[in-house]
């Protein structure tokens, strides 16, 4: 006999679970007994909001679900931006929360909450344990659900009577085995038809759940077929920049030379694409409900195909397994003006204007391009200060973006800080705004305790950018509510035994990246940006001289 919060824990051992991520709270104090000399390490947050970004980012960066505990109340709620950022992402997660004891619901009690209720439209899933025999069967259930399909988070309430009642039960004997859909012969030769047909095809792909060996089909099969790629919002890293089949992101801010590639086309083959507002140019770009072009859908949740646009080929099927089949396939046909045409437009969207500032952020991007291993880790939160890496930087094929699809402020640091627990040997940078990275700054306490040592840029231009930029499109002159006074963020990073360094000019950037990139406690660089430069293309200055 033990405690139930025992037997939690050693399903999750089953499951192969090697961190967690979470703020403790006296609600589920027997899992983390359980935890005491378990080979699973509790990674301790200083926010719940924190630990559920840490949580989100590990489903997007493994594939394997995310785990997050925290208490409840206050704890869950907090935690339930990670919730909604790893849905939006398809990423697979799992958030624990401790619950009240089940005989005092209803009662409004102390941080009391309905977290079916709560989490009913952010989660695939939210259920509560009501008797610690079924913590198996739940836990199971919970694995399988955040990684079927398309992945996502799931949401399991743990009431603390449950937890501390002694039990026999046996964990699970092993991870659940996951159906993996894949295309049937008929619709290969389907697919095939329809793009031997087609005089200007294009290649959309994003979503979770690609693995190593997905990325390198796609790539094969884009490079045999000769076939544009253009990857969705915030998935950059799902194709490698540097091979002429690459032709730029479709994603928030989307440069007219990427929509004009997607526009002109006559065929779109969307793998593992949810057709988001961002992806879609705000649902501008194609017809809808009927795209003009000849479009094939494949993604593994049938609820994601037809649900905005009416393919003409549907094909339910998980990434991998379709890439692998289309790699398989031989293509009697070629593009090579039109895949000439793509790539040119892409290579020129790096042709930059001088923008007024003392660093040139074109200078550091470069820096950044030459200096990071193949296989670096990027992250970002939300705001127009990512658009430097996000449009510049070539991620090649080992690089990954861990970046939110839901635009949350304050992800890149959690993100960063989860990578490098994960991976240690790999270089992890974060790139923050000012707002943005000061949303969860104090989980430099996490890397410090961790003994994680990512390096941070923080682009620093003393405002809120994005919101910025829209309130001098639509209410110019009339600055309300988006400037910043900011700290030092260089001392405040010494103050967690970070090396902190202040960028004053470009020059500075290469030796500073040098000294962070050495550090053993991980750095923090604060690059001055002016307030002026909204954009890589766009300032106030354009913005209040543009006709209303």
């Amino acid at each position: 006999m033990r405690h139930a919060g025992r037997l939690l824990v050693e399903c999750l051992e089953v499951l192969g679970v090697k961190h967690v991520f979470g703020v403790p709270g006296e609600s589920y104090l027997s899992v983390l007994d359980g935890m005491f000399q378990s080979p699973i390490t509790f990674v301790n947050s200083r926010n719940e909001g924190g630990a559920g970004f840490m949580a989100a980012a590990y489903g997007k960066l493994t594939g394997r679900p995310g785990l997050c505990f925290v208490t409840r109340g206050p704890g869950a709620t907090n935690a339930s931006i990670g919730v909604h950022t790893a849905m939006q992402d398809s990423s697979p997660m799992i958030l624990f929360v401790g619950q009240i004891e089940t005989t005092a619901r209803e009662r409004e009690v102390f941080q009391e909450v309905d977290y079916r209720a709560f989490f009913g439209n952010l989660a695939k899933w939210a259920t509560e344990i009501e008797h610690a025999e079924r913590i198996p069967e739940t836990v199971s259930r919970a694995w399988s659900t955040a990684l079927s399909g398309r992945p996502g988070p799931v949401v399991v309430a743990l009431p603390e009577n449950v937890l501390t009642a002694n039990t026999d039960v046996a964990p699970i004997a092993r991870a659940p085995a996951l159906p993996a859909p894949s295309p049937s012969d008929d619709v290969i030769c389907e697919i095939r038809t329809a793009i031997e047909k087609a005089a200007r095809p294009v290649i959309l792909v994003g979503g979770g759940g690609w693995t190593p060996s997905g990325k390198d089909a796609l790539a094969r099969f884009a490079q045999g077929s000769g076939i544009p790629v253009v990857t969705a919002f915030r998935f950059q890293d799902l194709h490698d920049n540097t091979l002429d089949t690459y032709a730029g992101e479709a994603g928030v801010g989307m440069l007219p030379e990427v929509r004009e590639t997607l526009a002109n086309s006559d065929l779109v083959l969307a793998l593992n694409v949810r057709f988001g507002e961002m992806t879609t140019d705000n649902y501008a770009l194609f017809d809808l409900p009927d795209m003009r072009q000849t479009l094939i859908h494949s993604h593994p949740s049938s609820a994601e195909i037809g649900k905005i646009y009416q393919p003409d080929i549907a094909v339910q099927s998980c990434p991998n397994a379709l890439a692998h089949a289309l790699a398989e396939m031989p293509v009697k046909a070629s593009w090579p003006g039109w895949r000439h045409a793509a790539r040119q437009r892409y290579e020129a969207t790096f042709d930059l204007p001088t923008l007024p500032g003392p660093v040139n952020m074109v200078e550091v991007v470069r820096h950044l391009q030459d200096r990071l291993d193949d296989n670096a880790i990027l992250t970002n939160g939300a705001g127009n200060f990512s658009i430097w890496h996000s449009k510049y930087f070539r991620y090649g094929a080992g690089h990954r973006l861990l970046a939110p699809q839901s635009g949350a402020m304050g992800y890149g640091l959690p993100a960063a800080i989860m990578a490098k627990i994960v991976h240690p040997e790999r270089q992890v940078v974060c790139l923050a705004g000012d707002g943005d990275f000061q949303m969860n700054c104090p989980e430099l306490g996490t890397a410090m305790q961790a003994g994680a040592a990512p390096v941070i840029l923080v682009l620093n231009n003393r405002s809120y950018g994005t919101i910025r930029m829209h309130q001098e499109r639509h209410f110019p002159f009339r600055v309300s509510g988006t400037e910043l006074t900011n700290p030092d963020f260089a001392s405040l990073a010494r103050a967690y035994g970070m090396l902190g360094d202040k960028i004053a000019q470009t020059a500075d950037f290469a030796p500073a990246f040098e000294r962070a990139l050495a550090s053993p406690t991980g750095a923090l660089l604060e690059i001055p940006i002016a307030t002026e430069a909204l954009t890589p293309h766009v300032t106030i200055a354009d913005l209040r001289e543009a006709p209303n």
